[in-house]
């Protein structure tokens, strides 16, 4: 499945639709076109499409040609996203996506909110790569959401045939600054940290701060966030990329929408210089891997596996 944040103004019976968004006449593209009612006009020469794709309007003559048509493709809309399943649709299987109570969407008291959206200049794998470490919390974004503690601390992996959960329990911990900026205790604190990878391109996020063992208010829940990634190719070395965000405090949204900008970039630019290095290369040198690449050892291999069974299918 392929993803996006859902879109606020679907068509006008209320149902969002998703269509190739190439203009079969000259090629222009009709993501920067216009609707006009269910339909979507090409900006270029008004040629008109209907939500199924069928061509229904040609300015320059009455007769449509019968190969005027463009694809359209299954959608779910699921929370915050519209999930889009780009391959044969007879094999779009909704049990693929992943559930919103798996997720942490549906959780008593929390305000969820698309935050972000990225057209990102790198391969989607750079992406998930860097979700499924996040050792470099404390290093690429070490003045704001992450500390050293962030890659000292082993992880807890558990992994099935659809998930690869992570977590990093850090017990009277370092405090990052994004704990000195949603709370006013200034004592010691524990952190969970951790990313559920739903393979192949969605992490579901959890950051939860309490007050450390050993103090008089022990175990007192601070701040509780849950964030989620979707990352999904948008080229060969291209990906689109949403970020969205659940917070008890519907203000603290607003308040993180400005604070976490920057951090997102951090994680882009990381993307985009990596890719920049290895687009130059006619083959690529052997990673020397570290203990804390385990989860995404574990997220590589299980997309290899569904590439090869993929291949094995249309083959």
């Amino acid at each position: 499945m392929q993803l996006a944040h859902a879109d606020p103004d679907p068509v006008g019976n209320g149902t969002a639709v998703a269509v190739q968004g190439r203009c079969p006449h000259r090629h222009f593209p009709l993501g920067a076109s216009r609707r006009v009612g269910d339909a979507i006009q090409c900006a270029y020469h008004g040629i008109t499409f209907d939500a199924a794709g069928a061509c229904t309007f040609v300015p320059s003559q009455d007769k449509i040609p019968g190969v005027y048509a463009i694809k359209a493709y299954p959608l779910v809309e699921r929370g915050l996203w519209a999930w889009i399943w780009p391959g044969d649709p007879a094999l779009a299987d909704e049990s693929l996506i992943p559930d919103l109570g798996d997720i942490g969407y549906d959780l008593p008291g929390f305000h969820a909110r698309a935050l972000f959206y990225h057209h990102v200049a790198g391969r989607y794998q750079l992406l998930n790569d860097n979700l499924l470490d996040l050792s470099h919390l404390g290093y690429l974004h070490h003045s704001s959401i992450g500390t050293s503690d962030d890659a000292a601390t082993p992880e807890e992996r558990e992994a099935d045939d659809r998930v690869i959960r992570s977590r990093r329990i850090m017990r009277n911990t370092l405090r990052p600054a994004v704990v000195d900026w949603q709370t006013d205790f200034d004592g010691p604190i524990d952190r969970v940290s951790g990313m559920d990878f739903h393979i192949p391109g969605f992490h579901a996020g959890i950051a939860d701060v309490m007050v450390a063992q050993g103090h008089a208010r022990a175990g007192e829940l601070l701040r509780s966030n849950r964030v989620w990634h979707a990352v999904t190719p948008a080229g060969r070395t291209t990906t689109n990329y949403f970020f969205a965000m659940a917070s008890r405090d519907p203000k603290a949204l607003d308040e993180a929408e400005s604070y976490l900008k920057p951090v997102i970039e951090e994680d882009i630019f990381a993307t985009v210089e990596i890719e920049k290095i290895i687009s130059t290369m006619d083959e690529l040198p052997q990673e020397l891997m570290l203990k804390s690449d385990g989860t995404a050892v574990l997220g590589r291999r299980a997309l290899q596996r569904m590439m090869d069974a993929e291949a094995r299918k249309t083959g």
